[in-house]
């Protein structure tokens, strides 16, 4: 069941083609970031989430924008304010011609686009709406014909979404809800140009919706910018890691590394692991070592083919699942439920990384094992992740003999050349050893959009949008 300890979704005003979507798909009880943000949009404001991966965030966005649709016509007017539930055109009965497209989703990868279309089809199997994902890696005769044949929701990445702007085929203008997901990585992916190109062709009134995992200084100017009069959503900041999760770090030389992780697989009960890497090379000589060694492994990375990662998660997803070998990037979008352990065999160069990968594993209420290979040059990247989250990862001692000695570590991060800040992460302490063999650590105009939005006793701004699709003061 998709059930959390935190709510419930009667009390937050779905109508029922939505609760009857919800109850089929098992969901009982909703999530904070649902709970909070639910209501909000469905009041016509503007929001900024910051909600980690794996907290129900594509349902707090898809929900209410659904209801939308629904109870609309195209333009804003109110319907009869019940959608269809013969699986008629939802919010539509006056339209004559093609479909406009109203809802604009964007997403940093395919997995994740293709995840979010899944999930809008679920919740609003009942309303008769017509969505479609397009991203690069397949052709592009499906979604140009899918278009052409009119969608109300459109989930798509940038790149892809450009291309098929370019040739006349994606008709934004009439778009009144924009969401823009995972922001920050679109930002580390360089997609700043892109949204910026996308955004200006978009209606000036329109309810905006950014999520983010983490709040950097450009992500907040982005708000500014995009964002009108914006309603403010937190949960589950990206600097606390699951607390369901336990943690530990194998410190061990680079060239161990491989060994460690085949012995590591074959000596624990590991169900259904990802193991992260930093390198599209790196995740395919790692496949290479761990079937030589007898142990399935797939990768998937931005040089895969669609087809492929496609076939790869879906093996995945199996009762026999084989070990996945990710990049953080491909990895966006993997929602697949019953990962008992996340491997970092690089640690991340970017802290909140090493939060969004242990998040894969303890979803739902399940508890996970995350452990991180740390070579000597990695050290410093541990203390940063270890300042991030206020904890101290307990060091694990269950292979010494493939791992480093306090002695080894000492030396090589003072006489061989690996980065030290001063901390020695490699001491293992005797009086705090868990019985694992882990011990711990040395270490628009104002005025049209609030009329046409309907928002009762919402003062007006001396803000307008201009023609980039940016807030600016009149």
């Amino acid at each position: 069941m998709n059930s959390f300890e935190n709510g419930n979704f009667e009390g937050l005003g779905l109508i029922q083609p939505l609760m009857r979507a919800l109850t089929s798909a098992s969901y009982e009880t909703a999530t904070p970031i649902q709970l909070e943000a639910i209501p909000v949009l469905l009041s016509g404001y503007d929001l900024m989430g910051c909600a980690q991966t794996g907290t129900g965030k594509t349902a707090a966005f898809a929900l209410p924008t659904l209801q939308r649709l629904a109870c609309t016509t195209p333009g804003g007017e109110h319907s009869t304010g019940e959608a269809p539930t013969n699986g008629a055109p939802a919010g539509n009965a006056q339209r004559q011609g093609p479909r406009p497209l109203r809802c604009l989703v964007l997403a940093p990868t395919r997995e994740l686009a293709a995840q979010i279309e899944k999930s809008f089809n679920t919740y609003g199997r009942f309303l008769g709406l017509r969505v479609a994902v397009v991203h690069g890696g397949v052709s592009q005769v499906p979604q140009v014909r899918a278009l052409q044949r009119g969608v109300d929701i459109l989930v798509a990445t940038p790149g892809r979404l450009l291309d098929l702007m370019n040739q006349h085929v994606a008709d934004l203008s009439k778009v009144e809800v924009l969401v823009i997901d995972e922001a920050d990585q679109m930002f580390d992916m360089g997609f700043l140009r892109d949204l910026k190109r996308i955004v200006a062709k978009v209606p000036l009134d329109r309810q905006t919706l950014m999520f983010s995992a983490t709040m950097p200084d450009p992500i907040s100017e982005l708000a500014k910018q995009w964002l009108f009069e914006p309603k403010y959503v937190e949960v589950a900041r990206v600097s606390s890691a699951a607390t369901d999760v336990e943690q530990s770090v194998f410190h061990v030389g680079a060239s161990s590394k491989p060994k460690l992780l085949v012995s590591f697989l074959k000596t624990n009960a590991v169900s259904r692991s990802i193991v992260f890497v930093r390198t599209k090379h790196g995740a395919d000589q790692i496949v290479k070592v761990l079937t030589n060694s007898g142990i399935d492994a797939v990768a998937i990375h931005g040089n895969k083919s669609q087809n492929a990662r496609t076939r790869h998660l879906e093996q995945f997803k199996s009762d026999r699942p084989p070990v996945l070998v990710a990049t953080d990037i491909a990895a966006r979008g993997i929602d697949v439920h019953g990962i008992s352990h996340v491997i970092n065999y690089q640690l991340p160069e970017v802290p909140e990384i090493y939060v969004h990968r242990i998040g894969r594993t303890a979803r739902a209420g399940a508890t996970g094992i995350a452990v991180s290979f740390c070579s000597p040059d990695e050290r410093s990247s541990l203390q940063d992740i270890e300042r991030l989250i206020k904890t101290t990862i307990d060091v694990n001692d269950s292979l010494s003999e493939l791992t480093l000695s306090a002695a080894e570590q000492k030396q090589r991060v003072t006489g061989g050349g690996a980065s030290s800040s001063g901390r020695s992460n490699g001491s293992r302490s005797s009086g705090s050893s868990r019985s694992s063999g882990r011990s711990r650590s040395g270490t628009g105009g104002s005025a049209s959009r609030q009329s046409t939005r309907g928002r009762a006793g919402k003062p007006a701004s001396n803000q307008r949008r201009s023609s980039s699709g940016d807030l600016v003061r009149s």
